[in-house]
């Protein structure tokens, strides 16, 4: 009877240790996965302008590489250069160009950025439905925002105070805006906008504040604006054209506050975050219209 227990016990003990085993992953295929799982992730963060854009593609990408993992988050564009400058993210999206002194920071980290045009954008100019203003010059759109104009009257409206609202100044649509439109593209000009311009965090907020208030004035990407806003038509001169921001007046250059959007990245990209850049330049542009930006024309490329 004895020995018949000890060799149930053993039994159990070595089916035990068996079962055990089997479900307590080895430490190589562990250490495999988790590199591989690296090896597979993508981080991309920055521009607001470009980030529903940036979420579509990495979505459709992921479907199409189900081992492909690409996390993507706003903030604006300085914030993802400065991360991509830090080593944080793959990925940097913005809708402006690296300012010298953020090229200066990277080169001192041993990095060389490089910029890949991915899309094209309008900037939309956007007032409440009821505004009856529908068509404004680049120099009245200046001086509303530098403060010089502050009353509809003053452009053909109704007797009420202009509500200024603008993104904030990590926003590369901000920096645009104020060196095309606030400062009408002089290098030389100090114009800044108007202390009374009220900072939005998103352009979101934006659009948000211009549909309940009919006084105000806001300034988005075209493919933020939404059919209960009123876009602006802009012309160059007082003499015309008046353009409104469309696919087709971006391609034909009439439209004239539009501007290429870029990603970069730390040296030249290589395994998957090449292919996925590659991808974005080719097969990717198809998604790029039904967000309200405009693709490039011949696939796009990069830029030292």
């Amino acid at each position: 009877m004895v020995a018949r227990r000890w060799l149930l016990w053993a039994f159990l003990l070595t089916v035990a240790a068996g079962w055990l085993g089997a479900c307590a992953p080895g430490p190589t295929d562990e250490g495999t996965q988790e590199s591989a799982q690296v090896a597979q992730t993508i981080e991309n963060k920055g521009s607001d302008t470009l980030v529903n854009l940036a979420m579509a593609w990495a979505e459709e990408y992921m479907r199409l590489h189900p081992d492909v993992r690409i996390s993507v988050t706003g903030g604006g564009s300085g914030t993802g250069i400065a991360a991509m400058i830090n080593g944080t993210v793959d990925i940097a999206n913005a809708s402006r160009q690296m300012k010298p002194e953020e090229i200066a920071a990277a080169e001192a980290n041993g990095i060389r950025p490089v910029e890949f045009v991915v899309a094209l954008d309008a900037i939309a100019v956007v007032v409440h439905p009821s505004n009856p203003v529908d068509r404004l010059t680049l120099q009245q759109i200046s001086d509303i925002y530098t403060g010089k104009i502050t009353n509809w009257s003053q452009v053909g409206g109704e007797d009420r105070p202009i509500v200024l609202l603008s993104r904030e100044s990590n926003s590369g649509t901000y920096m645009y805006f104020l060196e095309h439109v606030v400062r009408l593209g002089d290098k030389e000009s100090d114009l800044l906008f108007s202390p009374d311009a009220l900072l939005m965090p998103s352009s979101e907020g934006i659009s948000a504040e211009v549909r309940q208030n009919p006084n105000a004035i806001g300034y988005d990407g075209l493919g933020y604006v939404t059919p209960d806003q009123k876009i602006i038509a802009v012309a160059r001169e007082p003499s015309g054209p008046y353009v409104l921001p469309s696919v087709e007046t971006v391609n034909d250059g009439s439209y004239p506050i539009s501007r290429p959007l870029y990603m970069y990245t730390a040296g030249e990209p290589t395994g998957v975050v090449k292919e996925y850049i590659e991808w974005i330049l080719t097969e990717g542009q198809a998604l790029v219209p039904e967000l309200g930006f405009v693709p490039i024309e011949g696939g796009g490329g990069s830029a030292d």
